[in-house]
């Protein structure tokens, strides 16, 4: 290429509203990509004009060596590096390949325009992914902004408030932000209407839980009745000592062998939008309830595949990996292990003594930690209250040592998707 790349964010003022010197580098250009809408934003030049094609990433850099002897700008929305193309490209290409000029965020209108702290207000995107991917943020009194994928994001996102017991909670759209034809809409998710908006909006919301709706927060150890399925699960109390073990980081990838309800792999997940999580579940009825269970808890994007450790074969190596179950299958844990990345964790519980026996010589071999975890809870017995005790577990952890100057950076999700307004 041979000019840095032009990335220049455009309001939804249009043309008028940018400074001078960005309508200038716009102008300079002999190649210009954008949606359509945000091409047609650019007055008449001899730049040859290409609109963005679907599905756009797996095209970007193709689309970009096509054109690498001239001089390229890319039109974005509002900024660029907020949820935006800027944050594609500079993966891409490299951040100092990049020119970028912004103009103020959607988030940043939308706070302006509400009151509201930005720096302390979460934003979440539903652009190219499911609308549950909000529910982990979804709390009572939360503020919340959420960027829409399309003129009828508001009313999906009504839908799943109200389905999940938030139906009280306030929405603002705000709609065109910052341009002649800005409009705030306002109502409450439980009286929302099902029709569309102005595609180019933003969601406010100030949550507010029914009576009764449960708290759920990104900290694990979410109540055991959260969870559908056959009981198979990680009880509350072992599953929050086993993610604090297996210390969850954005962007990182667990492998939670012997899935079961999956509740291991959702609450890692569910502690920062960029956690990323495979469950290998060998049984067809418990790898469809994890896909259940993970959609309803906001994490759809977790994926199931089939028995450890053979479908390891194709998978992505690990950051961490918890072992629930499968302990005594030959080789299982040594399978693990030498998957897992260097500087990664291994948890691994046991129940039984067989199972005990492996996880204990396995932790010695790797100088591992080891440490007797039992649970009492309070039950009734006849017209009184007595202690119920589970089956105590042996949990093993080993860190995996560093390669000399490791360096890896892990692989954020943040930005992967351009917002819908560069689309």
């Amino acid at each position: 290429m041979s000019d840095r790349i032009l990335v220049a964010g455009i309001g939804a003022d249009g043309w008028p509203g940018l400074p001078v010197a960005t309508q200038e580098a716009i102008t300079a250009c002999e190649v210009l990509f954008g949606s359509q809408r945000q091409l047609d934003l650019v007055p008449p030049t001899d730049a040859l004009r290409v609109s963005w094609p679907s599905p756009l990433l797996p095209e970007l850099p193709g689309l970009f060596a096509a054109h690498d002897d001239r001089r390229i700008g890319v039109l974005a929305s509002g900024d660029p590096m907020f949820h935006g193309i800027g944050v594609t490209l500079a993966r891409l290409f490299g951040p100092e390949r990049l020119h970028v000029l912004s103009q103020p965020s959607s988030a940043s209108l939308a706070c302006a325009r509400l009151g509201w702290p930005l720096a302390s207000t979460p934003v979440l995107s539903m652009v190219a992914r499911p609308v549950e991917t909000v529910l982990p943020t979804i709390v009572d009194g939360a503020r919340v902004l959420v960027l829409s994928n399309d003129a009828g994001s508001p009313a999906a996102l009504a839908g799943l408030l109200a389905d999940n017991g938030f139906g009280g909670s306030t929405m603002r759209v705000l709609a065109q932000l910052g341009g002649r034809a800005e409009r705030i809409h306002t109502g409450t998710a439980a009286q929302w209407p099902d029709e569309p908006v102005d595609p180019l909006n933003v969601v406010a919301i100030d949550v507010r839980a029914d009576p009764g709706t449960p708290r759920l927060t990104r900290l694990p150890g979410l109540p055991d009745t959260t969870y559908g399925g056959d009981g198979q699960l990680t009880k509350a109390e072992i599953r929050a000592l086993s993610l604090c073990a297996l210390a969850p980081a954005p962007g990182e990838l667990l492998w939670d062998v012997g899935g079961g309800s999956g509740s291991i792999a959702i609450e890692w997940s569910r502690t920062h939008p960029d956690c990323r999580a495979i469950a290998f579940e060998h049984r067809d009825d418990r790898a469809e309830t994890i896909v259940a269970n993970a959609r309803i808890l906001g994490v759809p994007t977790i994926q199931v595949r089939g028995r450890a450790p053979d479908a390891f074969a194709d998978a992505p190596d690990p950051d961490a990996v918890f072992v629930g179950g499968g302990v005594t299958v030959e080789g299982l844990l040594d399978a693990c292990w030498q998957r897992l990345r260097p500087g990664g964790r291994l948890v691994a519980n046991a129940v039984t003594v067989e199972s005990e026996a492996v996880v204990v010589a396995w932790a010695q071999r790797h100088n591992g930690s080891l440490r007797r975890l039992q649970v009492q809870r309070a039950e009734p017995l006849g017209g009184f209250t007595a202690w119920r005790p589970h089956l105590p577990v042996v949990q093993a952890y080993a860190d995996k040592p560093s390669l000399p100057d490791n360096g890896r950076a892990p692989e954020s999700g943040t930005g992967i998707h351009p917002t819908q307004e560069d689309l």
